[in-house]
């Protein structure tokens, strides 16, 4: 399945995980870019009080499980950009 198939609107809150299956953090957010109807990636912050958020691509996103709450990533961690 690709990527692209999935709606990211409602997937706040779920913890995302990198390819090596480590935590990096819960989406905050969707974030909208080229089209205002469909997000382009997810702001994910990695704890409570942490200013820092990473920016997770549609592309790099291999699967979310919706049962469980978790969106898995093809990349590593340290490919994943971050932004205040």
């Amino acid at each position: 399945m690709s990527a692209l198939a999935y709606d990211l609107r409602g997937t706040t809150g779920y913890i995302v995980a990198d390819s090596r299956g480590r935590v990096i953090g819960k989406v905050e957010s969707p974030m909208y870019g080229t089209r205002p109807d469909e997000p382009d990636a997810v702001a994910v912050r990695k704890g409570f009080f942490a200013r820092r958020r990473h920016l997770v691509p549609v592309e790099e996103i291999e699967q979310i499980d919706a049962t469980s709450g978790v969106i898995g990533l093809r990349i590593p961690r340290e490919r994943i950009r971050s932004f205040l």
